[in-house]
């Protein structure tokens, strides 16, 4: 799994680590603050913001005991350029099947309208 979008969605299928990212879209929060609501130790978050890190999910800046941990947002152009494209085909596929079921009734219209007029 070596490649940058494998890594982002291994990390994202974790639900604390989704929940951390959650988190991190309305503010910056050190490891400290983003172990608090969990019934977790410090150390258990830290690994999971490791996970993160290495897929470029979040960096951390700062030095010292305060290293603010940051969103970077651009993996998510990443993961919605990969899912819309897979989305567009399977909207054209269901559009193609739409058009033949719809071919399908119109030729089996004349028959029905044969078999009650009587």
């Amino acid at each position: 799994m070596s490649d940058e979008l494998s890594l982002v969605f291994s990390a994202l299928a974790d639900p604390l680590r989704r929940d951390i990212v959650a988190r991190l879209t309305v503010a910056d929060a050190t490891v400290g603050e983003l172990a608090e609501p969990y019934d977790v130790s410090v150390q258990a978050v830290s690994k999971h913001l490791k996970v993160l890190e290495q897929s470029g999910l979040v960096s951390r800046s700062g030095a010292g005991r305060r290293r603010p941990v940051h969103l970077e947002a651009e993996v998510f152009d990443l993961m919605t350029k990969w899912i819309e494209r897979y989305r567009r085909q399977a909207e054209a596929r269901y559009q193609r099947l739409d058009a033949v079921l719809a071919e399908m009734a119109d030729r089996d219209l004349p028959h029905r309208s044969e078999g009650t007029a009587s």
